[in-house]
């Protein structure tokens, strides 16, 4: 399916999801950096690589027209929507024509249809070191229990994990705990680092909050 031979220019390969706990491809580093957000994406249920190939013409037109967008993601409101990973200096005037018919096809079977480019070097950066860290054997919960604990205000990065414990053990699960956005760091400019502030990501901080009130409403009753 990504085939390989010597003098490629491109860089394919496969990358184990933690979404689907399936295998993707990918075909270039520039979808490989987007196939690792969309797996990092809470919101994102399901993706495959690569999903269909479109073969149309023309009016009038003699010369069929192939095209196989990379990406088919399902997001967890069951919306679709179909990818194309393609840098904006790399976009031909016969690229631009295929994206256009391909969005026109995936709106008529409603399912959304993008476009992207290069991913900032910086969040590349930082999706490659927390990839590492995906796997669910990595999220031991008694050590996710205290960090979640630990970053009930925002700190440190290592400040956090050194409270926890031996930051060697600890490093991976708040790693682990980053990539699934149980936590969350501050807009990003530069790589994650020691001095990078951990806070809890807001879906969490809703859920605690909602414990909160659900506990003083017992007391109170």
């Amino acid at each position: 399916m990504f085939p390989s031979y010597r003098g490629q220019r491109n860089f394919p390969g496969w990358y184990w999801a933690a979404t689907s706990a399936e295998l993707v491809g990918y075909e270039s580093w520039a979808e490989l950096s987007h196939l690792m957000r969309l797996d990092a994406d809470p919101e994102v249920v399901g993706v495959a690589s690569p999903p269909f190939r479109l073969s149309w013409r023309y009016s009038g037109g003699r010369r069929r027209i192939r095209h196989t967008p990379d990406y088919f993601v399902r997001r967890r409101d069951g919306r679709a929507v179909v990818l194309d990973v393609r840098p904006d200096e790399l976009v031909e005037p016969e690229d631009a024509a295929k994206f256009a018919a391909t969005a026109v096809a995936c709106a008529r079977v409603g399912w959304g249809y993008e476009r992207v480019g290069v991913i900032d070097p910086v969040q590349a950066a930082n999706l490659r070191w927390l990839s590492g860290y995906r796997h669910p054997r990595v999220g031991r919960e008694p050590v996710a229990k205290c960090l979640r604990a630990a970053f009930t205000q925002p700190q440190g990065l290592l400040a956090g994990a050194r409270a926890v414990g031996d930051p060697i053990a600890v490093l991976p699960v708040l790693f682990h705990l980053l990539w699934h956005r149980e936590l969350a760091v501050d807009p990003v400019s530069e790589r994650l680092s020691a001095a990078t502030v951990v806070h809890p990501a807001p879906v969490a901080a809703r859920e605690v909050e909602g414990d909160a009130d659900a506990s003083a409403a017992s007391v109170a009753g």
